[in-house]
């Protein structure tokens, strides 16, 4: 009959296998960014390209067409070496979805080479994978099962999120630049990019480990982001009347490609530390299972004290077991000194720090869980009341303004009212 023993271990080898997986996930996710931060270059590329009709970037963009069939080639081969038995339904979904995207690739770039699409609808395209790739990355944060894993997981979800904002706020303002204006949906498309770029900085500052936040500040703090922001402001005044020259759109396109090639050096910052952390946590993890089984060796040899059971059952902090009302918990103190260090110590150690693990983790998720509250908030705006995302999102906004409530409160609400008027076949999504 297997004991209380056989299971403490078997719970420690769960572990083990757990935190197995999820350095699998953080070498994935460390594939995804360099994918993704190929595939942004080529969406820059392709827009350079097909807005001078095929005459500059050319070779340019064949290179970075190379580099990110490199990249994806590299991803694909990280793919087949999940465990499909024991990742989570969402995620494999997200893969599927972006193999099947993957499958699109060379066809778009066929059209690009052959100047039949406009760089408006090239950025969509790999807009779109890109926000699938970023889909794994989240889905990986939100089954993560360490919240030292989770915390870093979700810094590098945001951060890079953030990073993707901005190469699409470089592609919007390259377009206007080089138009000489801004039309007035092109002007809420470039504040939307912006506000949504901060948001997602503000949840990686919260997360981020200290190296990384000294990088983002020296990065936000310095010349290249201030020049940025001058053009930004620049680009708020341009109108069809009062046109700016159309070089600036270079300019424009060649600061932003700085500042994302600078944010990409702290996204690998992030992935090495993920990736060490998580090798870290199993040399941590395996050295804790020896010790239990040293110390299980040298508990059976001793006399066990008869008090241990009735101490389980009377301990309140134990998982599992209701506290009894003016029950005085038994300390391990009241044993023989030889014993000091017991079976029942080890339990106890154990379910104490798992209920400190699942707490931590339930800090780490909460901002993957208000974003994607926000996210689907957004998508019902959009669809019932015909919006924009720009215009979803700045009526989201703006009504946490006026309630001096947090988006995700609002996001909340309005969900909780979709629930309830779906019932009611209702489709009018009011603002709460």
């Amino acid at each position: 009959m297997k004991s209380a023993q056989d299971f403490l271990l078997a719970a420690k080898h769960c572990e083990i296998d757990a935190l197995e997986q999820l350095r699998t996930t953080c070498e994935l996710v460390t594939g995804l960014s360099e994918l993704i931060h190929s595939l942004q270059r080529e969406r820059g590329a392709s827009n350079v390209y097909l807005g001078s009709s095929g005459v500059r970037f050319s070779q340019v963009l064949q290179h970075q067409v190379s580099e990110s069939s490199r990249a994806e080639k590299t991803l694909r081969n990280q793919f087949s070496r999940l465990d499909q038995h024991a990742g989570s339904v969402r995620l494999f979904s997200r893969i599927a979805s972006v193999l099947h995207g993957f499958e699109t690739l060379p066809r778009l770039r066929e059209r690009i080479r052959a100047v039949q699409l406009s760089s408006r609808e090239a950025t969509t395209a790999f807009s779109r994978l890109i926000a699938g790739l970023l889909a794994i990355v989240f889905e990986a944060a939100d089954t993560a099962a360490d919240p030292e894993v989770t915390s870093l997981l979700v810094a590098m979800f945001n951060f890079m999120q953030g990073k993707e904002l901005s190469g699409q706020e470089r592609a919007a303002g390259a377009m206007g630049f080089t138009a000489g204006f801004f039309t007035q949906e092109e002007q809420q498309r470039m504040v939307y990019l912006l506000d949504a770029q901060e948001r997602c900085f503000d949840i990686f500052t919260q997360f981020a480990p200290a190296k990384a936040l000294i990088a983002w500040r020296q990065l936000t703090d310095s010349r290249l982001c201030a020049e940025l922001k001058t053009l930004r402001q620049v680009g708020r005044k341009a109108n069809e009347v009062q046109p700016v020259p159309s070089e600036l759109g270079e300019l424009w396109f060649e600061l932003a490609t700085q500042r994302i090639d600078e944010m990409k050096l702290i996204e690998n910052q992030l992935a090495d530390a993920l990736v060490q952390l998580s090798a870290y946590k199993i040399v941590e993890a395996r050295a804790d299972l020896h010790s239990h089984k040293d110390f299980l060796a040298a508990f059976n040899k001793a006399e066990t004290p008869p008090l241990v059971p009735m101490a389980v059952l009377l301990d309140s902090s134990m998982m599992g077991f209701g506290a009894v009302a003016h029950s005085q918990k038994l300390s391990v103190e009241d044993m023989s000194p030889q014993l000091s260090h017991s079976l029942f110590d080890l339990v106890q150690a154990q379910a104490q720090r798992l209920q400190s693990v699942s707490d931590e983790l339930l800090a780490a998720k909460r901002a993957l869980h208000e974003r994607k509250q926000i996210e689907r908030a957004k998508g019902i705006l959009m669809m019932h009341r015909g919006l924009t995302e720009e215009q979803a999102y700045k009526m989201l906004r703006q009504s946490a303004m006026d309630q001096s409530r947090r988006m995700a409160d609002v996001a909340e609400a309005i969900l909780n009212v979709a629930d309830l008027l779906q019932e009611k076949r209702q489709v009018n999504i009011p603002i709460i």
